[in-house]
């Protein structure tokens, strides 16, 4: 079997960050980088079907300039084979990115295709969805256990009303949620065995850009302060006070 990781490269969600003075975008001087939450998910859950399984393989795929390579030294760390790095300083939306990823995936044939539910910088919850309809494959999102067996994944997912489990023929695209693991602390043999595996650069082979365009970037007003009050009645009529209630 072989497992196919997409990782990407985001400011590290508890890096302070702030926009650029003209307002076009986030200010990165001197912000670290790493690999999104959800994907370093998706790259823990691959590893522990390799201890399961020694026969699978996973490739670490990412998308960007060759500063990512950064974060494929990271999954290759944590114990994926080998890396693909499609190396571009094109913008991508994830439409654009969803096709990169689908040439990607008809190049190496794999049986899964792993990935975070969401990218913390863009929020949108969309890549997985769409490269699942691409490639006509089975998917299931928000992935709080995955369990493979018989040439099907067994898949516990997260809804608004609790936790839905789907049977799926594979191959099949797989997103990851919180739920689904804690990655591994990186030790130091990980880190020298990554500096021995591979990472295959390409050039894209399907055009990058953008549907979207970003107007303005700006801070998010301060807090106002809080009010202590003594009672609930005075609570209710603060409420009241402000146009919120009954």
């Amino acid at each position: 079997m072989k497992i196919l990781v997409a990782v990407k490269r985001v400011i590290d969600p508890y890096a302070k960050v702030g926009p650029l003075a003209d307002g076009s975008g986030i200010d990165t001087t001197n912000v670290k980088f790493d690999v999104n939450p959800f994907d370093e998910i998706a790259i823990e859950e691959a590893v522990r079907q390799k201890e399961k399984d020694p026969s699978i393989e996973i490739v670490a795929v990412t998308i960007g300039g060759s500063e990512c390579t950064e974060q494929l030294q990271k999954a290759l760390a944590m114990g994926a084979d080998r890396a693909i790095l499609v190396e571009t300083d094109q913008a991508y939306d994830p439409s654009s990115l969803s096709k990169e990823l689908e040439a990607v995936v008809r190049s190496e044939s794999p049986d899964v295709i792993l990935m975070g539910k969401q990218a913390t910088d863009g929020d949108n919850n969309q890549v997985g969805q769409m490269l699942a309809a691409r490639l006509g494959w089975p998917q299931a999102t928000f992935a709080c256990n995955v369990q493979f067996s018989g040439g099907k994944a067994t898949v516990s997912r997260e809804t608004d009303t609790g936790e839905e489990t789907l049977e799926l023929p594979l191959p099949a695209v797989i997103t990851t949620d919180l739920r689904l693991n804690e990655p591994r602390y990186i030790g130091i043999a990980g880190i020298v065995k990554a500096r021995s595996k591979p990472i295959d650069r390409r050039a894209p082979v399907t055009p990058g850009g953008t549907r979207v365009r970003s107007v303005k970037v700006e801070s998010v007003p301060a807090r106002a302060a809080g009010k202590k009050v003594a009672s609930v009645e005075e609570l209710m009529n603060e409420l009241s006070s402000r146009g919120v209630g009954a």
